[in-house]
């Protein structure tokens, strides 16, 4: 096991999320007219009401007042219920939403970033898990895992303790721990191909045949299923999350000017401002580079984890109108920091060029998040 990689992850964990609150604090304080929705209730609480942005506002409501729809308008039915359940049982304690919302995202975090070395010394030894570790402590959306109120930190726990108990042959616990994740993210198809692919493919690995337990994975789709039945029920739309995307303000109509990004091409104007176009060239560069590594993940960790990338990258990318998330959504696709490591690890002034980078971009991602700017 590797304690010594989890314990160096960990400590730069903990100076990264230091780091991030210092700046997000900072920068909610000299921004005093950026919105939050917390800020009827904590207006002095700099820390909390840089945290709760955006979206944190339809994670509140849904966690306090419940689901609604209406069809043709933003609806919080767009957000999947884990992440809020657990706000409510939270509140059930007493405990205010919004603080509810910053301790779980920083508890599930680094609970993932632990859990994620653990995964990767298990595949490919301490030092290759110590270098993952920290490519993803310091990526530079990694401050969604150290107290933004969305609910990509619970997400990415249950995603990696799903793989990770697949790698230990714990079958049934990784689809328990998949139909959690797949009601907490609308990307069920990534997730149940990525754990069915690798099954077989550990099955294979270790000369035993497969058999029809093995296609137990398919279960991990349960989240979303218990979810469209509820919509189906209460709204009588079963795939009203899907349908509410195409609303005035998210504008994610599918179809071919999604697919072939028209939107992205139109934001590119003589008016544009510099950090415009670099919000939209920066998570088209994401993308892209996050696509790039599917196959040297497939030579290097094996077809089922080349799978997952393919599906959980492959998705969002195909369904944006203009990239816009797709480095916060690069996250779930956890792998890719252990197939980065195993490419810079002949390469230790290249892999301390990107850790620099990358530390920087993420400080002033989350300074940028605490003004209230929306970089992702």
């Amino acid at each position: 096991m590797s304690r010594s990689a989890s314990r160096t992850v960990a400590l730069v964990a903990l100076g990264a999320l230091l780091t991030c609150s210092v700046a997000v604090t900072l920068a909610a304080r000299s921004s005093p007219e950026s919105s939050s929705p917390a800020r009827d209730s904590w207006p002095n609480a700099h820390l909390l009401v840089g945290w709760a942005r955006f979206d944190a506002g339809w994670y509140a409501h849904i966690a306090t007042e419940g689901y609604s729809y209406t069809p043709g308008q933003q609806s919080p039915v767009a957000f999947f219920p884990a992440y809020p359940v657990a706000l409510r049982g939270l509140g059930a304690l007493g405990v205010d939403t919004f603080i509810a919302g910053v301790l779980l995202t920083l508890v599930c975090g680094l609970s993932a970033v632990v859990l994620f070395t653990r995964w990767a010394s298990l595949l490919k030894g301490e030092e290759a898990a110590r270098d993952a570790g920290l490519l993803l402590v310091l990526y530079p959306f990694a401050y969604y895992l150290y107290g933004a109120m969305y609910s990509d930190a619970l997400f990415l726990l249950l995603v990696v303790g799903a793989f990770y108990l697949l790698e230990r042959g714990q079958l049934l616990p990784a689809v328990l721990l998949g139909a959690m994740a797949t009601a907490a993210r609308p990307v069920a198809p990534a997730l149940v191909f990525g754990l069915l692919v690798r099954r077989l493919e550990w099955k294979r690995q270790r000369g035993e045949k497969w058999s029809l337990q093995d296609a137990l994975p398919v279960l991990a789709a349960l989240g979303l299923v218990v979810y469209v039945l509820y919509l189906w029920r209460t709204f009588g739309e079963p795939f009203a999350f899907a349908k509410v995307q195409s609303a005035p303000g998210w504008d994610q109509q599918p179809g071919w000017r999604t697919w072939l990004k028209v939107r992205w091409f139109q934001g590119f104007s003589s008016s544009m401002s510099v950090a415009d176009g670099l919000r939209l060239v920066g998570h088209a560069a994401f993308s892209l580079g996050a696509l790039a590594l599917v196959w040297p993940t497939v030579r290097r960790l094996g077809w089922g984890y080349g799978a997952y990338i393919a599906a959980m990258v492959g998705m969002p990318t195909l369904s944006s109108k203009d990239f816009m998330g797709m480095g916060r959504y690069l996250l779930a696709s956890f792998p890719l920091f252990l197939t980065l490591a195993l490419l810079l690890h002949e390469r230790p002034r290249l892999r301390r060029g990107v850790l620099a980078t990358s530390a920087v971009l993420l400080v002033s991602l989350a300074a940028a998040y605490g003004a209230g700017t929306y970089v992702s």
